[in-house]
């Protein structure tokens, strides 16, 4: 007798797996019913909340239905309730797995402090700032979407805390509370390129003194904690040629809560600076240069004109 035939052989001759393929017919038959039975409720019921509340009743319902199945159907077949039991056990797992990743997570960001409330994370592709952590949800007040730079939304965020086990956290204050941000200035060929280096320079050293300093000491504690290269936190300034103007790029580094507000600080400053220069520097813009006009024919009282 071949192996393939012991196994049908075993199959047919074994009550405990001929029970299990009857368990498997009701579990389909109950699991249709109710997904047809919660179907027929949302086109039947008008309001969203009773229609809503409705469908998870039926849905608790067939699961409630399904544990009591299991354990009556099996205690009768096995003589092992441990079997009982691991059944019931993986089905509550498999239930709410869910709430069992979202409860883990919270541990986890406990333990490991991945994020505390007051700290400005991105998360699921959703950035705000953490509010209250408890142990299925981290509540943030979001910030963008619809709104720019790095203001509030309005509107609070509850994201499931399973997250952190799905993809990247974006911290912007742990260990080190500050981002480096930086903006483009366009300046007019011909203008005076050293005097406006020093202006630009000069006035992001006054206006970023602060952060550079309070910075470089927690900068150094990263540098330590971390295998990572040291940086530049002073400001910088690099200058790129382009065909219609010399574009200034200001990096500099600050607090990240403020980091609009000090952007419009630099742009206003650097703006008066260069007005005050009587002409010496000047912005520049797009334009436009017109290598050749073309040739026109124009006919005016039966005459031609070129």
């Amino acid at each position: 007798m071949t192996e393939l035939e012991h196994v049908k052989e075993w199959i047919i001759d074994n009550p405990f797996v001929w029970s299990i393929i009857k368990f498997m017919m009701i579990l389909l038959i109950i699991l249709v019913a109710s997904k047809l039975l919660r179907r027929y409720l949302k086109k039947r019921i008008s309001s969203t909340v009773i229609r809503y509340k409705a469908q998870k009743g039926i849905e608790i319902f067939g699961y409630i239905l399904l544990v009591i199945l299991a354990i009556t159907y099996f205690s009768g077949t096995i003589k092992d309730f441990t079997i009982v039991i691991g059944l019931f056990t993986a089905g509550i797992a498999f239930t709410l797995q869910e709430l069992i990743l979202s409860i883990a997570g919270s541990m986890y960001i406990f333990l490991v402090q991945v994020y505390k409330p007051g700290d400005r994370i991105e998360m699921n592709g959703i950035k705000g700032d953490v509010i209250d952590v408890d142990s299925i949800y981290t509540t943030m007040m979001e910030i963008g979407e619809w709104v720019s730079s790095d203001n509030y939304s309005g509107r609070i965020v509850k994201i499931s805390n399973a997250f952190v086990f799905k993809g990247p956290i974006y911290n912007y204050s742990h260990d080190f509370p500050f981002i480096w941000d930086e903006f483009n200035l366009p300046i007019r060929y011909g203008s005076d390129i050293d005097l406006a280096k020093s202006i630009v320079i000069n006035i992001a050293s006054e206006v970023l003194s602060e952060f550079t300093s309070n910075s470089k000491s927690q900068w150094k504690s990263v540098v330590n904690k971390y295998y990572i290269e040291d940086a530049q936190i002073d400001p910088t300034l690099a200058i790129a040629l382009t065909d219609n103007w010399i574009q200034f790029n200001l990096r500099y580094i600050v607090d990240y809560k403020k980091r609009r507000s000090i952007k419009h600080k630099l742009n206003d400053q650097i703006r008066l600076a260069i007005e005050n220069t009587e002409g010496k520097i000047i912005l520049a813009s797009s334009t436009i240069e017109l290598i050749k006009i073309p040739d026109l024919n124009v006919k005016f009282d039966g005459q031609r004109t070129t």
